[in-house]
């Protein structure tokens, strides 16, 4: 369940429809919101194994991803933008992030986001990497941490 009263995305009329690449291109985050910044995750599962398969990786950095925001209390509809790292991009990487993108946040409106070609990322193997802002409202419960 998204928090809409803290986050609104939107598209612009003016600006083509991004939602076929996975994102939106406007996000206002409302007054007195508060801000969880998620570390850029990438397709490892949780023993650190990392698949050769490019889809395979997006897939579960997305996964990782819903993770994270889900142990501030938050979904991934409550993601205002993502950054997206991206090995040799090419665009079927592009049409492959955008499916992945669509299938995990589902009904809800798609975050804004900057997809940058590298040539690298820190792990060996490593195709694809993401990091996060979400917005929650201020009295947003706080999940526990460990």
């Amino acid at each position: 369940m998204s928090h809409d009263d803290a986050l609104t995305l939107s598209n612009p009329e003016g600006l083509y429809d991004p939602s076929e690449n996975g994102y939106s291109h406007l996000a206002q985050v409302a007054p007195n919101s508060r801000l969880i910044l998620v570390a850029g995750q990438g397709g490892e599962n949780v023993h650190g194994e990392l698949p050769a398969d490019f889809h395979l990786q997006v897939r579960w950095a997305l996964a990782n991803l819903k993770v994270a925001v889900n142990a501030a209390g938050a979904e991934l509809g409550d993601v205002a933008k993502l950054t997206t790292l991206i090995v040799d991009h090419d665009e079927d990487k592009l049409a492959i992030l955008g499916e992945e993108l669509k299938a995990a946040w589902g009904d809800a409106a798609l975050p804004t986001q900057t997809l940058i070609p590298v040539p690298r990322l820190a792990l060996e193997g490593m195709l694809f990497e993401v990091e996060a802002l979400a917005v929650l409202p201020q009295d947003a419960t706080m999940a526990e941490t460990l």
